[in-house]
């Protein structure tokens, strides 16, 4: 039986999807939560682990095979195992990945990797403990690090920095060695101006281009690694002659729409099939109503269906959507 492709108007075919189990967080990192926070979804708004299942099933019948699971901070959700273990359980979904602060994971990494999780993307924007207390305002350096070495030991992990400029730029090159000693992947990303384009104390982006620069000059030539593939919106470079590789995120100034394989389920049920825009389909509505399958899959095509071409960032701030990065989970 060939299943349905979910594919856009501009022949990108969906394989990818990021679900946010939670809008709520125990940091509050200053470039994802605005500094007056946010008001999070009532616990009775918030998709169950069923309905994140259901709609997970039809997305997998639709050729989904990727699943991330994103925040907010997925961890501070009490029933993050069964989540990763309903999501894991669903045919045709081969790989169950998380985006996690990494406050918690020590604690947990060996019960989500039992229920079924493949890979986990820690944030860690700085290794200087003062540094990553401001950036974050609640979080602990060191605790991050261990939940990093607890998860290695399990599966595949990757860190993920937000560089700023004036921040942590000077960090690039010590966050690639620090991570590749640990045969970890390190990956940058350029800041996104979400929240209406309001920038971080004046902070501007640091371009993919200097990025690489920077790694290039402190660890030698760089050549492109094709072995990675389009699976995510990351691009990377491996040191010529060795493993030691890198990513970047770089939707502002080489940005990877016409690859884009992805859609985003909010922690309340909301379908965005663009980061940048602020407009969605509410799936949730849907399941609770009573909906059968075939609406759900219809309503998902729809959207896909309408899915913009690009996005409107501009390095002035333009463009932006109102939604906050904390709500859609990157």
């Amino acid at each position: 039986m060939t299943l349905p492709v979910l594919t856009d108007a501009h022949a990108r075919r969906v394989t990818y999807l990021r679900v946010s189990l939670t809008d709520r967080c125990n940091y509050r990192c200053v470039y994802c939560m605005p500094e007056e926070g946010v008001h999070p979804t009532d616990r009775e708004d918030v998709l169950t682990v069923d309905e994140i299942a259901r709609i997970v099933r039809v997305f997998a019948g639709l050729g989904v095979v990727r699943v991330r699971l994103t925040g907010g901070e997925p961890t501070v959700r009490k029933d993050v195992v069964e989540c990763v273990a309903a999501v894991a359980a669903i045919p045709g979904i081969r790989h169950v990945v998380m985006t996690s602060n990494g406050h918690i994971l020590a604690d947990l990494a060996a019960r989500l990797a039992d229920a079924g999780l493949t890979q986990v993307n820690v944030s860690l924007d700085t290794l200087d403990p003062d540094r990553f207390r401001r950036l974050t305002v609640r979080g602990d350096v060191a605790r991050v690090m261990a939940g990093i070495d607890a998860a290695r030991a399990l599966m595949p992990v990757k860190i993920n920095a937000v560089v700023l400029r004036g921040v942590n730029d000077d960090e690039i090159p010590d966050l690639c060695e620090w991570a590749w000693d640990r045969a970890v992947t390190p990956r940058f990303i350029e800041w996104m101006p979400l929240s209406d384009g309001v920038f971080y104390q004046g902070a501007r982006v640091v371009s993919a281009a200097e990025i690489r620069a920077r790694v290039e000059e402190r660890c030698g030539p760089l050549v492109h690694d094709a072995r990675s593939g389009v699976v995510g919106p990351a691009r990377y470079w491996r040191v010529a002659g060795t493993d030691h590789k890198f990513g970047i995120i770089s939707a502002m100034t080489e940005h990877f729409c016409d690859d884009c394989n992805r859609v985003r389920l909010t922690a309340a049920g909301d379908l965005h099939t663009c980061l940048a825009y602020d407009d969605a389909t509410n799936l949730k509505a849907l399941v609770r109503s009573g909906a059968d399958d075939e609406a759900i899959h219809a309503a998902i095509s729809a959207a896909v269906g309408i899915k913009r071409k690009g996005h409107g960032f501009t390095l002035e701030g333009a463009g932006a959507p109102k939604k906050h990065m904390v709500v859609v989970g990157g």
